[in-house]
């Protein structure tokens, strides 16, 4: 008797998920611990602006190979693998930091080397759910997914502050370095089928590059997702100031307090938390780029009430249904390409998905960043959610259009 793929689909996503929260959880303490040690010890906007670049640079780099690897090898020993290297290089920053190591130039080089595990795992991450989840449950899935990964966001600094507190930089790390082999160690009982059509080329960079280029005119020609990609490089270029620039309008307009801060961050990710819930109770629209556009007409309406608000407390409810929609169109766009796209082509598209996003918020913010010391952050919010909205009605506008014409040639 045949074992269908999709047995025990339910035991299988919730170790799938068990796993990856901790690998998420232990990874997320380190990188607060590290940005507040740079901050707490140099007090350098360059030196905050050289760990950022080291934690986004290798990334962006490795996706261009990491989606080739998803689509050619084992995905599940990808993600262990990718696990494993995070938990080794953050060892040997404990160790380094133990026998008194403790220069900058250490932890930009381990950072990086987390960067390059993150690179490498998450294309491969979101192509394996397919392989033992259900196409009418991965909503229900992506949207628990979602869920757990802004809960993580909220408790990750408090945790990583009490760790701090408490104890040591050192027993910080330690904490990833157990979190992850706990991940890893978890996901070894997680059976998955391996794709009939993985790709037995060589290694060589050729062949590499010709994978890539095949990912590349894959994209192209599919116009679907062509769209969903270009949709991706405004709408993250869009949200950039509401995601960065509104600690500043708290600061400026409301006062400075830590408290003012905090409950900034905590009302965004407790309305993500819920959003994710939400997608994943309803389910999202049947065609999901009209999931897209409503998430993102959404998110652009709120954007715009961020900006106009004048009192502390209007302003953290909007900042709260803001962060419901976020989980929505990241659930939605996820969902779309494991519906869409062939197995065989999913790491690639999800890697390039990878590259935009990781691009597109730092270059926007080399406009916005400046632009918001020479006008108020409330206007740059009231022009970026108006273009938000005006994205999600080209969104809509010619998604009606590709269907037509796709219904006409039909």
């Amino acid at each position: 008797m045949i074992e269908n793929k999709y047995d025990g689909w339910k035991k299988k996503a919730s170790i799938f998920l068990i796993s990856q929260s901790m690998s998420l959880f232990g990874s997320s303490i380190v990188a607060y611990a590290i940005i507040w040690y740079i901050t707490l010890e140099t007090t350098s906007g360059t030196m905050m602006a050289v760990s950022i670049l080291v934690n986004f640079l290798p990334q962006i780099v490795i996706s261009m190979f990491a989606g080739v690897w998803a689509d050619r090898y084992n995905r599940k020993r990808i993600i262990m693998a990718a696990d494993t290297l995070v938990a080794f290089a953050t060892l040997l920053l404990a160790v380094f930091f133990l026998l008194g190591y403790k220069q900058l130039w250490i932890i930009f080089l381990i950072s990086a080397v987390r960067s390059v595990g993150s690179g490498i795992q998450s294309p491969a991450v979101n192509a394996i759910l397919p392989q033992f989840v259900p196409r009418d449950k991965l909503m229900r899935v992506n949207g628990i997914k979602a869920s757990i990964q802004s809960t993580i966001m909220l408790l990750s600094p408090a945790v990583s502050g009490a760790l701090l507190t408490l104890f040591s930089m050192e027993v910080t790390f330690f904490v990833d370095v157990f979190s992850a082999l706990a991940a890893v160690s978890i996901l070894t009982r997680l059976k998955v089928n391996s794709l009939a059509h993985t790709n037995k080329r060589d290694g060589s960079l050729q062949h590499y590059l010709i994978d890539m280029k095949a990912g590349m005119a894959y994209v192209r020609q599919n116009k679907l997702i062509f769209s969903l990609l270009i949709y991706y490089i405004f709408f993250f270029f869009l949200v950039s100031p509401a995601a960065f620039l509104t600690p500043l309008m708290v600061a400026r307009s409301f006062g400075g307090e830590i408290w003012r801060l905090t409950l900034n961050e905590i009302f965004f990710s407790g309305g993500a938390i819920l959003g994710g819930i939400l997608i994943s109770l309803w389910g999202g629209l049947k065609d999901r780029i009209y999931t897209i556009a409503l998430a993102c007409m959404g998110f652009g309406v709120c954007t715009v009430f961020l900006g106009l608000s004048t009192h502390f407390a209007v302003y953290l409810i909007f900042m709260a249904v803001t962060g419901i929609f976020m989980p929505m169109f990241n659930a939605a766009e996820t969902v779309l390409i494991q519906e869409s796209v062939k197995p065989s082509m999913q790491g690639r598209v999800f890697s390039m998905i990878e590259i935009v996003s990781l691009s597109a918020m730092p270059v926007a913010m080399l406009l916005f960043g400046p632009a918001g010391d020479k006008i108020s952050v409330e206007t740059i919010l009231l022009m970026t959610g108006a273009a938000i909205v005006l994205l999600s009605i080209i969104i809509f506008a010619n998604h009606r259009q590709l269907k037509g014409k796709t219904e006409k040639e039909t």
